[in-house]
């Protein structure tokens, strides 16, 4: 792991090494108490580092590039996945991974953000950011969902929408803004899963669900810290106290009733061990699954409709 990407788990990396150094040398009974030690200590610090992060420490484990990315969780908790491309007007966008799976005996439709692996991956998927081709091919899958019936299972993980001229050209808002109709409007069940960074409008066009599920430590906001220190204070090394004052994190959104579930990550944030992630995130959809697929889908819109209609209420007192 880079410790710039999360300069504070430093000491966790250091013990690392130190247990990958002794793993090398010959057995002995010297060895193995030392490992032990080694091993205890890691698991003691490791609690120690992350049952103190800050929301901005948070922001850099949601960012971090060793966490499982859409194809990843395809991979680890699905079987007969067929990936669909383009959005049959202009191109593709590899952003955005679209198409079909199974997913424990269930037939169902996948979609997600693909940030991408290595500087060319990461390139050739524009970080993650997706472009308005990227959510027509997304609406497109969906509407083959609703047509054969089958749940929707979104995975967000993104900066944001593609900001560039060609993508505004081509009518980025309205292409988010569709998505937002059409999800509120779709007679199948839909869950949502916040498995990185939820960044602003390009996280919410996949966002409208029936459940809304988040990783324990991913992050899911209007605009990022950087953004908003630079409204704000007109400085971006004031992000830490933007982070505290958005509330962008999972406990937060859980208690204002944005998301309806978090998902416990792995010691040390789905980095660490992405199986296991993986394992607890497929848990959490099967639950999930199961009791939205008991609902018409007269019952799956009310309630759809329902949940994002009360989202920022509030009481004043006079």
């Amino acid at each position: 792991m880079c410790a710039l990407e999360a300069p504070f788990e430093e000491p966790i990396e250091e013990l690392r090494r130190r247990i990958d150094e002794l793993e090398g040398f010959p057995p002995g009974s010297g060895r193995r108490k030392e490992l032990k030690k080694l091993r205890s200590d890691l698991e003691k610090t490791t609690k120690e580092v992350y049952g103190r992060l800050t929301r901005w420490e948070k922001t850099l484990v949601a960012r971090h590039s060793d966490r499982p990315y859409t194809l990843e969780y395809v991979g680890c908790l699905m079987t007969d996945w067929v990936e669909i491309h383009g959005d049959r007007a202009h191109a593709d966008d590899a952003a955005i991974v679209a198409g079909m799976a199974t997913f424990r005996g269930r037939s169902v439709a996948v979609i997600g953000h693909q940030k991408g692996r290595g500087t060319k991956e990461r390139i050739e998927r524009n970080f993650g950011q997706p472009r308005p081709e990227g959510y027509r091919k997304a609406l497109r899958v969906m509407r083959m969902a609703e047509k054969f019936g089958l749940p929707v299972l979104t995975f967000v993980d993104t900066p944001g929408a593609y900001p560039g001229v060609g993508a505004e050209e081509r009518g980025q808002a309205e292409a988010i803004a569709r998505n937002l109709i059409e999800m509120a409007s779709l007679r199948v069940p839909i869950i949502v899963t916040i498995t990185g960074e939820g960044g602003s409008g390009g996280a919410l066009a996949l966002g409208v669900g029936d459940r809304v599920l988040m990783l324990e430590y991913a992050i899911y906001s209007v605009i990022s810290p950087e953004g908003c220190a630079a409204i704000l204070w007109k400085d971006q090394q004031k992000k830490p106290e933007a982070a505290e004052a958005m509330r962008l994190t999972a406990p937060d959104l859980l208690e204002l009733g944005v998301v309806d579930e978090i998902v416990p990550e792995p010691l040390g944030g789905a980095h660490a061990d992405p199986n296991e992630a993986c394992r607890a995130v497929g848990e959490a959809l099967a639950r999930n699954l199961e009791e939205l697929e008991g609902k018409s889908p007269d019952e799956l819109l009310e309630h759809r409709y329902e949940r994002f209609r009360v989202l920022g209420a509030f009481d004043e007192k006079g």
